[in-house]
């Protein structure tokens, strides 16, 4: 494994952690997978993910587990940000969507259904 290359941005940034359980059906793994490629990802939803204020985002899978890491500038207010994100074009639609195949409630906003995780440990320079 060659690990995966990160931008550098110039000013300080923070980051967020954040987790979520899928079903445990291996065929609604394999469509939250399709969903979120570059083939079939919904443009307004990347577009609204930008346009709150985040830089990166990646989400990473290991069973039904989903890591999300969310990378934003040093004055991003996450509240106002998920706020913004729920009222911008086709978002409550992809988030209803997404819903079936995380197993949570259809009118669940992204910031309801995603746990943000606690940093227990930070390998210091």
């Amino acid at each position: 494994m060659d690990g995966y290359k990160q931008k550098t941005y110039t000013g300080k940034t923070k980051r967020y952690v954040q987790t979520l359980e899928l079903r445990d059906d291996p065929e609604m793994i394999k469509e939250y997978l399709k969903w979120h490629s570059e083939e079939h990802h919904w443009k307004e939803i990347r577009d609204g993910i930008k346009e709150v204020g985040i830089l990166e985002m990646e989400i990473y899978i290991l069973g039904t587990r989903l890591v999300m890491i969310v990378d934003t500038p040093e004055e991003f207010n996450w509240k106002e940000a998920m706020d913004r994100l729920a009222t911008l074009p086709r978002q409550a639609e992809w988030e209803a969507f997404v819903a079936q195949l995380q197993g949570c409630r259809e009118d669940a906003r992204s910031d309801e259904k995603w746990n943000m995780m606690e940093r227990m440990f930070h390998l210091y320079d």
